[in-house]
């Protein structure tokens, strides 16, 4: 009998895991998640951020729990996958979110900064999407990867925006993507990839005071920037079976910047 789009939507039973899941976007799609039904296990680097996140989506009623790693490290990859299905069970729902940026100008980008944005924005994503995979996705046949890109990784930057890693490397997470999607169909397992736009965060604060929130709002057709809400629906969607016959690509929630000239 075809399920009704409440069915479709509900999360009950499932486990996700969302790594820099503390604060900004990733907090928001845990949010979004949990509120769905799915019991959370954050991840980030700092303890008593992940502390704070977890008790306010448990203050929302959702099952919520914390493990610091450092994403950028095979080891702390390793040992997440482990203690995350050791705490939780099976893994449903990874959404690989932790990141990273570099401003600099091309030419006098360091390259140790280079490989800090690649080995925590693209590394870190094959790793832990290949352990959960293997530990619990696959023997299943069931999974859902959800990867944070960025209209960054869509094509070049706003004049002022030196960021040529972390565009590079978000350019690699859309054909990561797509390329695991194709090869892991086999497995039920779909891999989709999110591409924000300009949402205040700790992370793109900088560029905001640099570049003018309202200067870069302007350049938006729907003239705003993210909110604290944009990213839910998109999330759900690729993580509930109303999203089951989607895999291998990416969305731009970006109040419609990469579509025009300029933007």
């Amino acid at each position: 009998m075809t399920r009704t789009i409440q069915q479709l939507f509900d999360l009950t039973g499932k486990t996700a895991l969302v790594t820099g899941g503390s604060r900004g976007l990733g907090l928001q799609m845990a949010h979004a998640l949990g509120e769905a039904g799915a019991k959370i296990m954050l991840s980030s680097r700092k303890s008593s951020d992940l502390e704070e996140a977890a008790a306010e989506l448990q203050a929302a009623g959702i099952d919520a729990r914390w493990i610091a790693a450092d994403c950028a490290q095979d080891s702390e990859l390793a040992r997440l996958a482990d203690e995350t299905l050791q705490c939780m069970g099976d893994v449903d729902i990874l959404v690989n979110n932790a990141g990273a940026a570099w401003g600099a100008p091309a030419e006098d980008h360091p390259v140790e900064a280079w490989d800090k944005v690649m080995n925590l924005n693209v590394r870190g994503y094959f790793l832990l999407s290949q352990a959960i995979a293997k530990k619990s996705m696959i023997a299943r046949r069931s999974g859902r990867i959800i990867n944070v890109a960025s209209i960054a990784g869509l094509g070049g930057n706003p004049e002022g925006m030196n960021t040529i890693a972390y565009n590079t490397s978000k350019g690699a997470v859309i054909n990561f993507t797509r390329t695991l999607g194709a090869e892991w169909g086999k497995y039920n397992i779909t891999v989709n990839a999110i591409c924000p736009g300009f949402f205040p965060s700790r992370m793109t604060a900088g560029t905001l005071k640099a570049m003018g929130e309202d200067r870069l709002a302007a350049h938006a057709p729907l003239k705003r920037l993210g909110d604290d809400e944009d990213l839910k629906g998109l999330c759900l969607l690729y993580a509930s079976d109303a999203g089951k016959h989607i895999t291998g690509q990416w969305l731009a929630v970006d109040g419609g910047v990469s579509v025009v000239a300029g933007g």
